[in-house]
């Protein structure tokens, strides 16, 4: 059975700025933030926003929307996946930025594995 498939659900579009997060429906264009009208970052269906005052958690988060991730899980039919991994704390964020230099693997791919060691 299709999780996303029976209705259409919105997204979560983060303001790292503003350290807030909307869900919305997907639409063409730019979604602007309420609080202070720049675009925000598309967090995908599986983003659970660190509370405001948590500016080390929202640096991770804008780690990883800057590098062109999104927090999925579910594939857009369903399909029973598992949410990736993505980093959650700096120490995290700081191990596989210092795995991406040291063996020349791109950050976005690195920051979607959860173990280091199969890194190589």
């Amino acid at each position: 059975m299709c999780y996303y498939a029976e209705r259409p659900y919105k997204l979560h579009y983060a303001c790292v700025p503003c350290r807030v997060a909307f869900k919305q429906h997907p639409r063409p264009g730019e979604h602007r933030c309420p609080r202070c009208s720049e675009p925000m970052l598309c967090a995908g269906h599986d983003f659970a926003a660190p509370r405001r005052r948590d500016t080390k958690a929202w640096t991770v988060v804008a780690a990883v929307l800057n590098a062109g991730l999104r927090y999925e899980g579910r594939e857009p039919c369903g399909c029973g996946k598992e949410p990736k991994f993505r980093p959650r704390t700096r120490a995290q964020l700081r191990a596989r930025r210092i795995a991406a230099a040291r063996t020349g693997t791109p950050l976005a791919d690195m920051l979607g594995r959860a173990d280091l060691q199969a890194s190589g």
